[in-house]
């Protein structure tokens, strides 16, 4: 019987009482909003709402993909509810965003993959909160160049695809996507001109080597933003937890993103693809 490694104490946080904190959730809970903040039970919740930040998932809460690590529910999803750009773009009102960030679930049943709702998203987001600032992070479209563009073309400040892991892995843990088309898509995004966002879990297998080569396919693809994490195991049906990798780990890797190269890399046990993603939009302004 395979004995389960113990959650070390650097992975065990509480959530802080502050005003901020307070406010959001109870202006969530008041207008009925759905954040991955609150659904995902983010443990880094408190730290983005008070920088002004939160995310938003939009096309359903049912992914037409099965991939070991998520907790998304899969299966096939609901119709497109086409009012559901206003319906994003008025909770980032009501809350006040200064930053936001949209993901999605894998829309494989749709001709465009949801292109058409992401652009709209984007868009209305923009007409009505046009001070607030967007990192959109999409998935891989089975690589069609032209539902990609649909996306660039809406001027999202930031696009982010994670690879999720490294390439050895990642026919094991994704049911579709493939190593060297995330890494297509995030470079067809840099060439675009927009700042490329990627980020990986750790603690599955993987070497300290192929995280290193995996952080330099990333920004030999143009990418500016790296995140790091820990994996944690969502339920008893998911993949387990090889190792709780040390917080003296994750320092080396943010250090050895920063001398390839890398504008940002965050990387920590409980960093998660929009931890810090406020800060993320400088990434060209500073070349």
């Amino acid at each position: 019987m395979k004995v389960r490694t113990k959650k070390p104490d650097w992975l065990k946080i509480q959530l802080p009482n502050t005003a901020d904190y307070k406010w959001m959730n109870q202006t969530i809970r008041d207008n009925k909003l759905h954040t991955i903040c609150t659904n995902g039970k983010c443990p880094n919740a408190a730290e983005c709402w008070s920088a002004g930040t939160a995310t938003f998932m939009i096309l359903g809460d049912i992914c037409t993909r099965a991939c070991k690590f998520c907790n998304v529910k899969t299966g096939k999803p609901l119709a497109v509810d086409l009012k559901e750009p206003i319906r994003i773009a008025r909770s980032i009102e009501i809350m006040k965003l200064k930053h936001a960030v949209i993901t999605s679930v894998d829309r494989d049943d749709l001709e465009d993959g949801g292109a058409q709702i992401w652009a709209e998203t984007i868009t209305k987001v923009k007409e009505k909160n046009p001070n607030t600032t967007q990192e959109v992070l999409i998935p891989d479209f089975n690589g069609l160049k032209h539902l990609i563009q649909q996306v660039i073309d809406a001027k999202p400040e930031v696009i982010s695809h994670n690879l999720e892991t490294v390439r050895r892995i990642t026919p094991i843990i994704r049911t579709r996507a493939k190593y060297d088309l995330s890494l297509d898509v995030l470079k067809y995004i840099a060439d675009a001109g927009v700042v490329a966002k990627t980020g990986i879990m750790v603690g599955i297998g993987e070497t300290e080597e192929e995280v290193l080569q995996t952080m330099q396919d990333a920004y030999n693809s143009g990418v500016k933003v790296f995140t790091i994490g820990q994996y944690l195991q969502p339920s008893k049906e998911h993949l387990e937890v090889e190792t709780y990798v040390t917080p003296e780990t994750f320092a080396k890797y943010k250090e050895a993103g920063l001398k390839m190269g890398f504008k940002y890399v965050e990387s920590g046990p409980m960093v998660r693809s929009s931890y810090h993603a406020e800060k993320h939009i400088n990434a060209l302004k500073e070349e």
